[in-house]
């Protein structure tokens, strides 16, 4: 397929073009390349005669067109998007655009080209979303495709609005779409501000490890290559008009993933004392949704995917990565926000 990747050099995206360009797929991957963009971690695949790369902003409705028109995708991949909910917190204005107005302005993008050229039956519009859309849920129970919408955060609000979007172009203009909502991803590449990252870094640098209040928040974790296998199978075989929820079926505490870190850090890079030493744990953030965790069920019986990574083998893989390419993450530390506490009111 010829696909058009928005955001390929972010973390979800980077993965998502490296495995599209294994399986023989011809890429065009855009960006805006923000402050959390790292073209580095495609520098395995950045010379091959598949891949290419331009600068563009999804908002930007006239650049999106003209490069539709000379790469003429078979589909769309939307990843473009702010992730981290503690700016969100700080700077709402910059998660209602991209997240918003982008998504509005790539499906009127899209629906240009797919109207133009002859309504295609194979075309199709991806749109790659959050588990954060559905809320919190309390000790019990799990994220279907059915859950209630019950955004707590202006991330997911923006998240849940651009879901809102696909669903509306595709049911009034018949714009053919299909949807996924995701779990917590985690693996090599993080961008170094989100908890696991955060966690293995501050460790070896001998600082403190911040946890946000007790600790007991729980998130299910889906390791990112993972999820560009499900997300790839959803492109090729989803449903039209249809979502999927990706999940890694690994829920845990925060406490018990930075423990689970430390034990590996103990056992990989030991020093005099245990890294656990060094858990602190700090105000939580506002509005903090205490559980994710999904129920997969639909993409598993439907597209014959299922996570093949458990937690602790992706942790291990993760916190192997991060002591072997210091290189790559060092370089984004000074990075605005990088290595600040943010999201607090």
């Amino acid at each position: 397929m010829r696909i058009l990747i928005t955001g390929g050099a972010g973390f979800i995206g980077s993965a998502v073009v490296r495995k599209a360009i294994k399986e023989g797929h011809t890429i065009k991957n855009i960006d805006k390349l923000t402050y959390a963009a790292c073209l580095e971690s495609l520098d395995s695949i950045c010379d091959h005669p598949n891949y290419s790369f331009e600068k563009i902003d999804v908002c930007n409705r006239d650049d999106l067109i003209d490069c539709f028109n000379r790469f003429k995708p078979d589909a769309i991949m939307h990843l473009a998007a702010e992730s981290h909910v503690d700016r969100s917190i700080d700077a709402p204005s910059t998660f209602i655009y991209t997240n918003i107005i982008g998504t509005y302005e790539i499906l009127e993008a899209s629906r240009h080209f797919w109207k133009k050229e002859g309504q295609p039956e194979s075309f199709r519009f991806h749109h790659i979303s959050t588990d954060e859309v559905y809320g919190s849920l309390g000790a019990t129970g799990l994220f279907t495709e059915k859950t209630p919408y019950d955004p707590k955060s202006p991330y997911s609000a923006s998240k849940a609005s651009s879901d809102h979007l696909v669903r509306a172009w595709h049911e009034t203009y018949g714009l053919p779409i299909v949807l996924t909502n995701c779990s917590n991803n985690y693996g090599p590449f993080h961008f170094p501000e989100k908890l696991i990252p955060v966690v293995i870094i501050k460790a070896i640098s001998g600082e403190k490890i911040p946890i946000y209040g007790t600790g007991d928040n729980i998130r299910d974790w889906l390791y990112v290559e993972d999820h560009a296998d499900a997300l790839l199978s959803v492109i090729k075989d989803g449903e039209i008009g249809r979502s999927y929820n990706i999940g890694g079926k690994n829920e845990a505490t925060n406490l018990e993933l930075v423990q689970k870190i430390c034990v590996l850090l103990d056992n990989l890079q030991p020093q005099k004392t245990p890294y656990a030493d060094q858990i602190t744990f700090v105000t939580d953030r506002p509005g903090h949704d205490q559980r994710y965790a999904i129920d997969p069920s639909r993409i598993i019986n439907e597209l014959n995917w299922k996570p093949s990574v458990t937690l602790d083998e992706g942790l291990r893989k993760t916190v192997l990565w991060y002591l072997e390419n210091k290189d790559w993450w060092k370089a984004l530390q000074d990075r605005e926000g990088v290595g600040s506490r943010l999201g607090k009111i």
